[in-house]
């Protein structure tokens, strides 16, 4: 399997790619079959990592560790080696349905609130007709139901699974289950659905260009206060990590 330079931020590798790059990379792992994990990282996600060993060792293990926040480019910058892009997984989830449309690649979406998921698919396939969706499933099931719901996805044969769960659940709920689900690719794409559904709405371009998503996001949800408060710490530990050097 391919794997590509990792820039090392506070112990976590994060892959050296950009968003055509990624694209091309999950693309050989659908045709390889082989079921693959990526990650999409960001500050928070990193600065949880630092304490919590099994979303650690999850990171360290993916197949592919894309570079999804302005936190984590700054960060790149600051070790000496910079990464070129974000890659987040509202892009990458686009670009998958764009591609399924074109090549006939088969698509899951599991999680976020009821109806959601629905609501994306819903939203993906008119934006590019053809769009194969192999089934939906919010996130709100309990333990009991979760062999059906895998029985259910693995019986679709996606060739991509989209999880929305939030970092980390979303990666332990796909390492979990995995291998039984053998989708050929499972991405946690956090917050997404809700971008494509329609209920949150996607910083305006001009906001992207100046790296400001962050705070677009938080003014439009103040929930995710809690993932914004992990910035100081982030940017401490790594100014940090830069003096220990």
């Amino acid at each position: 399997m391919r794997r590509q330079n990792r820039v090392e931020i506070l112990g976590i590798g994060v892959d050296s790619v950009n968003m055509v790059e990624a694209i091309a990379i999950i693309e050989e792992f659908i045709a390889n079959g082989k079921p693959s994990i990526v990650v999409t990282a960001d500050a928070s996600g990193i600065v949880a990592a630092q304490t919590d060993e099994h979303w650690r060792k999850i990171m360290e293990d993916a197949d592919l560790v894309t570079p999804d926040s302005v936190g984590v480019l700054w960060a790149a910058g600051k070790v000496g080696s910079p990464l070129e892009e974000r890659v987040s997984g509202v892009d990458i989830v686009e670009k998958l349905a764009e591609l399924s449309a074109k090549k006939g690649y088969r698509l899951y979406f599991l999680g976020a609130a009821p109806g959601v998921a629905q609501a994306a698919a819903n939203a993906l396939s008119s934006r590019f007709p053809g769009t194969v969706i192999g089934g939906v499933q919010d996130g709100y099931f309990s333990a009991a139901e979760v062999p059906e719901i895998v029985a259910r996805i693995r019986e679709v044969k996606p060739d991509v699974l989209f999880v929305a769960m939030g970092i980390p659940k979303q990666e332990m709920f796909i390492t979990e289950h995995m291998n039984e689900i053998a989708a050929k690719v499972s991405i946690g794409v956090g917050g997404s659905f809700d971008v494509f559904s329609g209920n949150v709405k996607r910083a305006p371009k001009f906001v992207q260009n100046l790296r400001m998503e962050w705070l677009w996001r938080l003014i439009q949800n103040p929930r995710k206060w809690r993932k914004v408060a992990t910035l100081p710490k982030f940017w401490w530990l790594v100014m940090r990590s830069g003096r220990r050097a």
